[in-house]
């Protein structure tokens, strides 16, 4: 049985650092893609950056020079490193595959941004 567990959020004031990662059982993270997705209050759940299986990487417009995504293979564990936050990121984090997200959701990770 696959398990994501995502971990690392918090409450933390603009243009703050946090680092999210995503801990997986069940399966191995670099025989695919992964990717890490957010859902504000209201919103539809978004890509926010993915990973490929050959570590190529990739973000969405709205992140891209702030966040970054990185593997640890013999942790089989995705991060994302998190800088100059804004109040528009917050939202529940969650990591699952990529393209097509296959396995079931976790509980996520709530990053609040704050002052």
């Amino acid at each position: 049985q696959v398990q994501l567990v995502e971990s690392g959020g918090d409450l933390v004031q603009p243009g703050g650092s946090l680092k999210l990662s995503c801990a997986a059982s069940g399966t191995i993270l670099s025989s695919s893609g992964t990717g890490w997705y957010r859902q504000a209050p209201g919103k539809q759940r978004e890509l926010v950056a993915a990973i490929s299986r050959t570590s190529r990487t990739n973000y969405a417009d709205t992140v891209k020079n702030r966040f970054t995504i990185s593997r640890d293979n013999a942790k089989n564990t995705v991060y994302l490193q998190m800088n100059n936050l804004r109040p528009e990121d917050t939202a529940i984090y969650y990591c699952n595959t990529y393209p097509v997200p296959v396995h079931n959701w976790g509980q996520g990770t709530q990053v609040t941004v704050s002052s």
